[in-house]
């Protein structure tokens, strides 16, 4: 064991605990069953076999108020693993439950036996014939797939609000569709056609035109199964009546029985019938979607109503005027809305009856969107709005930024409730629809419903299309509770069939809290017919059982897990899956969501369990160390949790008081750690990289891989002993060479001017000449210590990088210049909680840039431009997403290249500082798409802003990254 390495047992929760009655039993405290996972690993490998209780534990969440935990999970790579699993669990009686995102909101994504990962290795789009269709894999997120077709001005009909994190496998398998969708844009109507592999292992591409030759001679009952289910539905008119009117709404619930109407053939039949079959049919490997116009012209407003009802009473006048969406949020939604980045103070005020409508037109050109506006002015004339706070407008709008935000208000209506729900409850999201005409009067009962009941929900949906979400808290733990809610939807259901002719699941797909009402919706008849076609495709009930089918009338009630209270900054999370495709280590231990959930299954244990210590064995790497710590958690997150955070929090809790001396220690001679430092750097180039390799990994092995860097090629040489000379008379800013800059200098066998040099010499050129003080020497943004939570080396870093700065900049009359974007985040923000009061208020009087605001703002329009190379891709780090600064990246590198990309996969490279020398697994993991992207053609020019972030992507790529800065004086030389 290393020398220094850290007790598990300073992570242990410290609050009073009772043991939750959904805790994992003991029994399961040694993860996988031995020959289970003897078995899998010898047919797929045991790199595809995760078995430890800690990686069960964190597959078993989803964004459901249900939680499974699985007996194993198997990271599934190419369509033969998932043919051998299937083939073993035939051949064992197992059973066998895909999952891609967890984004699911009914339990689909959950399993109890063998839980296949089809998230990591299933991504990828392939954009046809000009982007009128899409060739997109099962692990591709909505964003990810409509990024690659918009520059061909096309977009996917289905449009889920959690487009950012969920995959195309899910949203076909949920036939999942969103804002804009309705019957019309969504999976069933879209998708041209799809690659599945059936329970027996069959695989069968829709597209093929021998598919139904080669299914008819691999599946000779299945194909008859199907053809005689076909005629019996035919042959019945009220059936066939039935089945057609319940798809004149939105409707998920049970599985597409249209599609033996839709279909001639048995390929045809299970195309419409792996739509919304959550998983139950079959694995979805591969989807070629039918894309439509992406209408650029954009007009909408948010227009505020006295009541629910009221609201829901204009939405008819809305679509008559063409509007693409129409979108209802009430007041319990808007005014937790007001924990959204972006969202106005003053709806927390908001009177409780108010609701409010996002509506919003889109067209191909400005002619057409007038056109529009004049027909929603005229609807808008005959509306009683009101404006209950001041920044209420009742106006539409073509502004982008005023749009999004109403967008991100909107799209955080789950995260958002649920995040401001009270501590320690469960949350429930329904999902119905009613005919569009009958929206109000469903409003006014579901509000009645709810009162009787106990309960105040957060209502909103998609008005348009007459679907509506509303969402529930309850203690899981109290009998008491669930009972109350048990009683609410067994009325809420009725409501909904006997009085509306409504669905039960409009959009979310079945899932297992609407399986026992499935007869209550569709009748006898049709249900029977659902179980027979399962039985036809899935004799043996291999896939998802319980989920879609279940006879149990208490089905809806298993499984419901208890939310214990953990940490402050993250008991708002209802474990959306937001934040995992930002996550830099989501690829190779745990996301910010599966730290949470690690999190809370130790609070659901008795103090000392064992089961608290194989989660708290683990958490040590698997969570705190492997976290970057580069907070794009909290961009994602729609409520703002900071995972990242939380993180360094437990890195300083397990940290010796020793530690925390030396840490401090450091800080305070920082100025000797800094020259020593740049000696060494410059003495490794004489020493050589393989020498250095070996005498850091016995350091490692001996010490602590968390406390001693891995010497890496990539590492450049030392940086000038001397910065350039600069004069502060006629300086117009104060430029902070970060001390990253001040010890390395740049990539091996480059020509020219260091990064110091080049601000210096390209803020003159343009007019706006910049000083270095003489003694940033010993300074530092504190963003060592704060990453690694050395509170008290934090401390003294960030008062002293403070008061330095007011006195270089005169009182913060001069602005302060950072040209490392990490840096320029740790001075401009995160040094503030660490400040002593007077700190904080000469911190307020500072203005602090990042050095690609000055160039792109206040050099580039004063500079002649006279060489530019023919292309460059850049590397937008995650300190300039916090900064808000990607947009002068690219303006800047616009102006050194004639092309410039910003790959569609860039994501923060979790070189974080010195992270990516202490773990480089992590930087490899957290680059590869990226890297992939860049590698795929040649590039002239390679650029950044932040030297550690460049030296991460030297690493992952093999190509020379560089500060955009250097390039901007290069292509502006005389």
């Amino acid at each position: 064991m290393p020398l220094l390495e850290p007790n598990p047992r300073a992570l242990r929760p410290g609050t009073k605990r009772s043991p939750a009655p959904d805790r994992v039993p003991e029994l399961q405290s040694k993860g996988t069953p031995r020959r289970l996972r003897e078995e899998l690993s010898a047919l797929l490998g045991a790199e595809k076999v995760l078995s430890g209780l800690s990686d069960l534990v964190r597959y078993a969440s989803d964004a459901s108020p249900y939680r499974f935990v699985p007996q194993v999970v198997v990271v599934a790579e190419d369509i033969d693993d998932i043919s051998a699993v299937l083939s073993y669990a035939h051949g064992k009686g197992r059973e066998v439950v895909f999952r891609a995102a967890g984004t699911s909101l009914n339990g689909q994504a959950q399993g109890e036996d063998i839980l296949v990962d089809v998230r990591r290795h299933w991504a990828g789009v392939e954009v046809l014939d000009g982007g009128a269709r899409a060739r997109i894999r099962p692990g591709t997120t909505v964003v990810r797939a409509n990024a690659a077709l918009a520059p061909h001005g096309r977009v996917l009909g289905p449009d889920p609000a959690s487009a950012i994190a969920c995959t195309l496998g899910g949203v076909v398998a949920n036939n999942a569709s969103g804002m804009t969708a309705g019957t019309t844009r969504n999976s069933y109507r879209t998708l041209a056609s799809l690659t599945f592999v059936l329970p027996s292992g069959t695989v069968v591409d829709t597209a093929d035109p021998a598919a139904d030759e080669e299914l008819a001679r691999a599946e000779p009952k299945l194909c008859a199964g199907l053809l005689a289910l076909k005629a019996e539905i035919e042959a019945d008119a009220e059936l066939t009546a039935r089945i057609r009117a319940k798809y004149a709404i939105k409707n998920t619930n049970g599985y597409r029985l249209d599609a033996f109407l839709d279909g001639a053939t048995p390929v045809e039949i299970l195309r419409g019938l792996m739509v919304g079959s959550e998983g139950t049919f079959g694995f979805i490997a591969e989807t070629v979607f039918d894309t439509l116009p992406l209408d650029r012209e954009v007009s909408t407003a948010l227009l505020f109503f006295p009541s629910l009802p009221a609201a829901a009473a204009a939405v008819p006048l809305f679509n008559e005027a063409g509007a693409l969406a129409v979108e209802l949020m009430d007041g319990n939604t808007l005014r937790a809305s007001v924990s959204v980045a972006g969202v106005p103070a003053d709806w927390a005020e908001l009177p409780k009856a108010t609701a409010a409508l996002l509506v919003e037109f889109r067209a191909p050109d400005a002619a057409a969107l007038e056109a529009y506006e004049r027909a929603a002015d005229a609807v808008l004339a005959r509306l009683d709005v009101i404006a209950p706070v001041p920044s209420v407008e009742n106006a539409f709008t073509r502004d982008p930024r005023r749009i999004g935000g109403y967008w991100k208000a909107r799209k955080a209506f789950v995260s958002a409730v649920g995040g401001s729900r009270p501590s320690g409850t469960t949350l429930i999201t329904e999902d119905f629809a009613v005919p569009p005409a009958r929206l109000a009067e469903a409003c006014a009962e579901l509000l009645e419903l709810q009162s009787r009941h106990g309960f105040d929900a957060a209502v909103a949906g998609h008005a348009a299309h007459g679907n509506l979400h509303f969402l529930l808290a309850f203690d899981a733990g109290d009998p008491a509770d669930v009972e109350r809610y048990a009683a609410f939807m067994d009325e809420f259901c009725k409501l909904t069939v006997e009085r509306f002719d409504g669905s039960l699941k409009a959009e979310h797909a079945t899932g297992r809290n609407i399986a026992p009402f499935l007869e209550l919706e569709w009748g006898t008849k049709a249900t029977d017919l659902m179980w027979r076609v399962k039985e036809v495709i899935d004799p043996d009930g291999v896939l998802a059982p319980r989920i879609v089918l279940d006879r149990d009338p208490q089905a809806h009630l298993r499984g419901l897990k208890t939310i214990p209270a953990v940490e402050r900054i993250a008991d708002p999370c209802i474990e959306c899956g937001f934040c995992e495709p930002a996550c830099p280590s989501r690829d190779l231990t745990t996301t910010p969501r599966q730290r949470i959930v690690l999190r809370r299954e130790m609070m659901r244990q008795p103090d000392g369990s064992p089961v608290e210590a194989r989660l708290l064995e683990a958490y040590g790497y698997d969570a705190v160390d492997t976290c970057a710590g580069d907070s794009t958690c909290k961009l994602a997150c729609p409520v703002g949790i900071d995972t990242g955070a939380l993180m360094k929090e437990f890195r300083h809790e397990r940290h010796s008081p020793r530690e925390e001396r030396i840490a401090a220690l450091a800080a305070r001679n920082f100025r000797a750690v800094e020259a020593s430092a740049r000696l060494a750097v410059a003495a490794a180039d004489r020493i050589g990289d393989r020498v250095l390799e070996r005498v850091t990994g016995l350091a490692r092995k001996a010490v602590r891989p968390d406390l001693v860097p891995e010497w890496l090629p990539e590492i450049p040489g030392a940086a000038a002993r001397r910065l350039p000379r600069t004069h502060r008379p006629a300086a117009v800013a104060v430029y902070y060479p970060a001390c990253v800059n001040r010890i390395f200098g740049g990539s091996d066998g480059r020509r020219g001017p260091s990064l110091p040099e080049a601000v210096v010499t390209v803020s003159a050129r343009a007019g706006k000449p910049v000083w270095i003080p003489d003694d940033v020497a010993g300074t530092c943004c504190a963003t060592i210590w704060h990453s690694k939570g050395y509170e008290r080396g934090n401390e003294v870093m960030a008062n002293r990088i403070v008061e330095a700065a007011w006195g270089w900049t005169s009182g913060g009359k001069l602005p302060l210049v950072v040209d490392a974007s990490s840096c320029t985040l740790g001075i401009a923000h995160e040094v503030v909680p660490y400040l002593t009061a007077d700190n904080r208020e000469l911190h307020a009087e500072l203005t602090v840039l990042d050095s690609l605001v000055w160039a792109a703002d206040e050099l580039l329009p004063r500079l002649d431009v006279r060489r530019r190379v023919t292309s460059a891709v850049v590397h937008p780090t995650c300190s300039m997403r916090h900064l808000d600064d990607e947009e002068q990246l690219t303006r800047l590198a616009e102006a050194c290249a004639e092309e410039v990309v910003v790959p569609a996969d860039a994501g923060c490279c979790a070189f974080a500082g010195d992270r990516g020398m202490l773990h480089p697994e992590l930087t490899a993991s957290a680059t590869a798409r990226e890297a992939a992207e860049v590698t795929a053609r040649s590039f002239d020019a390679h650029l950044s802003a932040n030297r550690m972030c460049e030296i991460g992507m030297d690493r992952a790529t093999g190509r020379t990254y560089q500060s955009v800065l250097l390039a901007l004086e290069h292509a502006t030389r005389p």
